[in-house]
C-alpha cells in the first residue's frame, strides 16, 4: 500500500480509503469484521465511517449510529486495530426520527457538535476521532462558533483535525479565512462526490481544495456503480443496475466505450476510473466501499497503477471534463461542458 500525506498536515494515510457505509445494512457483522482485517493486513489504513450510516435499507434492527457501532465492537477485539487506523467520522444530520427536540436536527451548533462527538465516541469505543468531518454545509452556524467548538474539541485530545463534507469552494474558503483570523489549522480535507462521470469539482472544488492545502477524499468514485465491472451486464448489484437503466444513451455508450478501454488496457474497470481519481494532484485517497473481502481484495492493487497520456487523453474524449482543471494530457482541448454526463 502507497501512503501520502492529508492536505497540508503531516498525517500519513493510505491512498485507499475504507468506506463503511455498508456496514450493517448490507454487509453483516462478521463479514464487515473480516474486510477491515483484510484492509489492516494489506497496509489500507484509513477508514471512513459517519454517525448515521446503518440508518437505512429494510433490516429492521437498521438505525442511525449502526455502523459506528460495528467498527466499535472491531475496535473492542484489540490486537492494535485501532492503534492503526486513522478514523474519519462525521457530524450533521439527525440521529432520530421523531427528534427529541429541536436541537437534535441537522447543523452546527456548538451544542450540536459536543453532543454528537461524544456519542461517535461511545459507539465507536474510542476516546478520539482523527479526522472529525462536517457532513453538509449549515448556514446557520456562524464559524466563529463551529471553530470555537473545534478548538475545544482538539484541546480535549478528543478530536485530531477538522474536515469538510459536500463543501462549495466558496465554502472552503470562508471556512480557512475564519480558521487563520483565530489561528486554527481549520479544515485539512474536503470529502466530495467525483469520478469519471461526475467531474464538476474541476471547476472550482478541486482548485479551491488545493490552494488552501485540502487533501480530497473522493466519495462514490464508481458513480454508484455504473463504472464497475458489472453495470453492464447486470450483476453489479442492485444499486448499479438500477442507475444503468436510467442513463442517457451517451452516458451508456461513453460506459461501454470505457469497458473496452479497460480491456485493452488490461485493467479491471472499476480500478482505472478509481486510478484516474488518484491520477489528479488534489485527490488524497478515493474512497471504496466493498461488500465482500474479494472486492476489498481486488481493488488493493489501483495504488501501484500508473495511466499513460494516451489513457488519460482517451478518459477524456469518453468522459469529457467540465473545464480545463484535471488529469487528461492535453487540458485545453477539453469541451467547455458536457451537461449529458450528468444527466443520468
Amino acid at each position: 500500500m502507497e501512503y501520502t500525506h492529508l492536505g497540508r498536515t503531516g498525517l500519513l494515510v493510505s491512498r485507499l480509503c475504507l468506506g463503511t457505509m455498508n456496514f450493517g445494512p448490507q454487509t453483516d457483522e462478521p463479514d464487515s469484521f473480516a474486510i477491515m482485517d483484510a484492509a489492516l493486513d494489506a497496509g489500507l489504513t484509513f477508514f471512513d465511517t459517519a454517525n448515521v450510516y446503518g440508518g437505512w435499507g429494510d433490516k429492521p434492527e437498521a438505525h442511525a449510529g449502526w455502523t459506528e457501532e460495528i467498527v466499535g465492537r472491531w475496535f473492542a477485539l484489540g490486537g492494535g486495530r485501532r492503534e492503526k487506523v486513522v478514523l474519519a467520522t462525521k457530524v450533521y444530520n439527525a440521529m432520530r426520527d421523531p427528534l427529541d427536540g429541536p436541537n437534535d436536527a441537522g447543523g452546527y451548533s456548538a451544542y450540536k457538535i459536543r453532543r454528537a462527538v461524544e456519542a461517535s465516541l461511545r459507539r465507536l469505543q474510542t476516546d478520539h476521532i482523527e479526522l472529525y468531518q462536517m457532513h453538509h454545509i449549515d448556514p446557520h452556524a456562524p464559524w466563529d462558533e463551529v471553530w470555537g467548538a473545534y478548538e475545544d474539541l482538539v484541546s480535549a485530545g478528543k478530536v485530531v483535525y477538522a474536515g469538510s463534507s459536500n463543501f462549495g469552494a466558496r465554502h472552503i474558503c470562508w471556512a480557512q479565512e475564519a480558521a487563520r483570523s483565530r489561528h486554527f489549522l481549520g479544515l485539512v480535507s474536503e470529502q466530495h462526490q467525483y469520478s469519471l462521470l461526475k467531474r464538476q469539482p474541476e471547476l472550482e472544488v478541486l482548485p479551491a481544495a488545493l490552494e488552501e492545502g485540502l487533501g480530497v477524499i473522493p466519495w462514490s468514485p464508481l458513480c454508484g456503480g455504473l463504472l464497475g465491472g458489472h453495470a453492464l451486464d447486470g450483476n453489479g448489484g442492485e444499486r448499479s443496475s438500477s442507475a444503468i437503466k436510467n442513463v442517457s444513451d451517451a452516458v451508456r455508450a461513453s460506459i461501454e466505450g470505457f469497458h473496452q478501454l479497460a480491456a485493452e488496457a488490461g485493467v479491471p474497470p472499476a480500478n482505472l476510473a478509481l486510478a484516474w481519481t488518484l491520477a489528479n494532484p488534489a485527490v488524497t485517497a478515493p474512497i471504496i466501499g466493498p461488500r465482500t473481502v474479494a472486492q476489498l481484495t481486488a481493488l488493493l492493487a489501483v495504488p501501484t497503477i500508473t495511466l499513460g497520456a494516451d489513457t488519460l487523453a482517451k478518459l477524456d474524449e469518453l468522459f469529457p471534463g467540465p473545464g480545463t482543471v484535471g488529469t487528461g494530457a492535453d487540458p485545453a482541448s477539453r469541451t467547455a461542458s458536457a451537461p449529458w454526463a450528468y444527466s443520468w
